[in-house]
């Protein structure tokens, strides 16, 4: 048997492999999962937001939202093949003040999150350009750049915890922000408040994420036939059928009526009386 694959058909599969091709896509050099509980993340709130804050006796986190994620990837100096990738979360916090025993009402604010990894990216002197990038003066030297690219993967997080808490009792009274992107203020229906406030919202986040540094390959893989669809495509203004024979086509939603159990969404409940 050889050592390497060459492209062109192979022989004595099943089920058969018609061929080895070569393709160009993303290959994972090194990856990490993450589980964290951030601790004391302060909000900082629209001004209409504020107003409210100021006069509240208490808060309630109602929703955590993860906007965007900026990330930057540099190379660790004495440590070939090696990145440090930066991570900066955004997230809309929704929440719930209380106002002198009246209804709740609704406030809303920004949080901001930053973490690093140091992951394997491998390294090359390749630059890599194509037809379709055109020149640009500015960046002429940042074209065709052999930084291999990160790339995380995250849920929404899960708010824990909120408090409401005078600024001389912050963890960190110092905490500002500053060059927010115009993607994240526009988030936003009204100017974020970055000082002069009485009160502020701190929160506790649970954040679930994966983080992972590729590049740009070609690899040999093994390629069984073309993706030919096997199902026509039916159109909705076909003449042959009425509105009312598509709608008898589409199964009942039972699920939406009938939500799943406690049960149904863990493993781990099987030891519960309702489970066995």
């Amino acid at each position: 048997m050889p050592d390497k694959v060459l492209p062109g058909p192979i022989c004595g599969n099943t089920p058969p492999i018609r061929e080895a091709v070569c393709i160009h896509t993303k290959r994972i050099y090194d990856s990490c999962r993450d589980k964290e509980c951030i601790e004391d993340l302060r909000v900082f709130p629209t001004r209409a937001s504020q107003e409210i804050i100021e006069c509240a006796s208490s808060v309630k986190c109602r929703k955590s939202e993860l906007l965007w994620t900026q990330i930057d990837v540099q190379e660790v100096t004495f440590n070939r093949g090696f990145y440090s990738v930066d991570i900066k979360f955004f997230y809309r916090i929704t929440a719930e003040a209380t106002v002198c025993n009246s209804r709740p009402q609704e406030v809303c604010g920004l949080a901001v999150y930053e973490k690093r990894v140091i992951l394997f990216g491998s390294d090359g002197s390749v630059r890599t350009f194509d037809s379709k990038t055109p020149c640009c003066s500015a960046d002429v030297c940042k074209c065709g750049t052999n930084m291999p690219i990160g790339v995380v993967e995250a849920l929404d997080p899960v708010c824990l915890n909120m408090k409401l808490i005078d600024p001389c009792k912050c963890p960190c009274p110092c905490e500002t922000l500053c060059d927010l992107p115009k993607c994240i203020t526009d988030c936003f229906c009204d100017d974020i408040v970055v000082g002069g406030d009485c009160k502020r919202i701190y929160v506790t986040l649970g954040q679930f994420s994966i983080v992972r540094l590729e590049r740009e390959t070609q690899l040999l893989m093994p390629s069984f036939d073309f993706c030919i669809p096997d199902k026509e495509c039916v159109s909705s203004n076909s003449d042959s059928s009425s509105p009312c024979d598509l709608f008898r086509k589409i199964k009942f939603p039972l699920d939406q009526f009938f939500p799943p159990n406690i049960c149904d969404f863990n493993e781990d409940y099987t030891d519960i009386g309702c489970c066995k």
